[in-house]
């Protein structure tokens, strides 16, 4: 039995049918692997490297996790936060300062970590073009940390930006939470949400991770269901 422990914030977290139709990657990412492997998914709503840990939720994951594990590391959208204190983390100190905790985690217990940089926002400005990112230094402080740490690092970040430039503004709106009034029982007058995801999105974005992985060889290859290469966009 092989396991995968996800530490991560909303873009990834399971959710329920309170928030149909919300999805995140994590919900679906047990589609792209072996029979054999299990996701444990223990990312959260609006947390950052800072308040996960300050919460305990790594904690909970240093009790459980063992050798031959895996530990998905996959945050940003919160540690931008400034004016929030209990979730801010500054890009090229303290961010990589928590991820380097995480790695630590894994590895302690003979596990193996996987820096994972954040899903880029569908932002497009008045010309129908991709907007620049609020997420560069954080994805910069990710790729830092991977390399000082050896740590193998999936670029979420660039594979979501490349996939939402290539569908395009109208395209890529089915990927969020992003749709009129009257679609969605839980959202009755509609949604505007360029961040999280339907399932079309989370199913996606899981393929990209997992192509990712397939990318990186070896065991990480290994965890990735045959045939799975037909969702990878």
């Amino acid at each position: 039995m092989k396991r995968i422990f996800w530490a991560a914030d909303s873009t990834v977290q399971n959710n329920d049918v309170t928030t149909y139709p919300q999805t995140g990657i994590g919900q679906v990412f047990p589609m792209f692997v072996k029979e054999g492997v299990f996701v444990l998914n223990h990312a959260k709503n609006g947390r950052s490297t800072k308040s996960f840990m300050d919460e305990g939720r790594l904690d909970a994951i240093d009790m459980e996790i063992g050798e031959g594990d895996f530990l998905f590391i996959q945050f940003g959208h919160n540690d931008e936060k400034k004016e929030d204190l209990t979730r801010y983390t500054e890009p090229f100190s303290t961010y990589i300062e928590n991820l380097k905790t995480y790695i630590d985690v894994a590895r302690t217990h003979g596990a193996y970590p996987v820096l994972i940089t954040p899903i880029e926002r569908r932002h497009f400005n008045e010309n129908h073009k991709l907007k620049d990112s609020m997420h560069t230094d954080y994805v910069a402080g990710m790729k830092e940390a991977a390399e000082k740490y050896n740590v193998p690092l999936v670029d979420l970040f660039t594979m979501s930006r490349a996939a939402l430039e290539q569908a395009g503004e109208e395209e890529s709106r089915k990927w969020h939470m992003n749709f009129d009034a009257g679609q969605y029982e839980n959202y009755p007058d509609g949604n505007d949400d360029n961040t999280h995801l339907r399932y079309e999105g989370a199913l996606l974005y899981a393929g990209l991770i997992a192509k990712g992985l397939s990318a990186l060889g070896g065991i990480y290859w290994e965890l990735i269901v045959d045939g799975a290469e037909k969702y990878w966009k």
